[in-house]
């Protein structure tokens, strides 16, 4: 079923197209969120906040061709929101990190597997420490795959910085990585 149509049958109170919506986007909203917490729980929360908040609002909603950037631009705003209300409020204590459960151990992992999970790693333990400024246009142009012009849309910015920013972010990636790894080969 082609998004025009899903979305008008979503409109229109039909459940199970709801439940395509949802699930045809539900990885890239997550995905988004679990950029912005670092707490899959909470990017959990946040995501499914987004789609709470599309439901509300997909009545006043116009224009199928614009409907993930608006998706992310919501999701977005959310985690910003959040991280906000964070910074006001912060947590009493810091859960230590090696009193974490639930994690795989890397021994386990087939050699192919292995190589590849830790170039993820890596990779986002450099994206978290990019700048925001540059963190938030590097995920929303090569993560999530938005154009140009709809990450400055999203963003509120003109599509000029847009570029010049998605130029300094993949240096700045770059770099981190090898800050991170002198030894990482693509």
């Amino acid at each position: 079923m082609e998004l025009p149509e899903l979305l008008d049958r979503c409109r229109s109170g039909d459940r199970l197209a709801w439940e395509t919506l949802v699930r045809q986007f539900q990885g890239r909203v997550y995905g988004l969120a679990r950029q912005y917490a670092s707490d899959p729980e909470e990017a959990r929360d946040l995501a499914q906040e987004a789609f709470v908040r599309v439901w509300r609002s997909l009545n006043t909603f116009r224009g199928h061709e614009t409907f993930v950037s608006w998706l992310l631009m919501l999701t977005r705003n959310l985690c910003v929101d959040q991280l906000r209300r964070k910074a006001a409020r912060p947590p009493a204590q810091d859960v230590d990190s090696r009193t974490a459960t639930g994690l795989a151990d890397p021994a386990d992992l087939p050699d192919e597997e292995l190589v590849i999970a830790r170039r993820r790693s890596l990779v986002q333990r450099a994206i978290a420490r990019m700048t925001e400024r540059n963190r938030e246009v590097l995920i929303l142009q090569e993560i999530h795959g938005l154009k140009v012009e709809e990450v400055a849309s999203i963003l509120k910015l003109p599509v000029g910085t847009v570029k010049s920013r998605a130029s300094r972010a993949r240096i700045e990636l770059a770099r981190t990585v090898l800050e991170l790894d002198p030894s990482y080969q693509a």
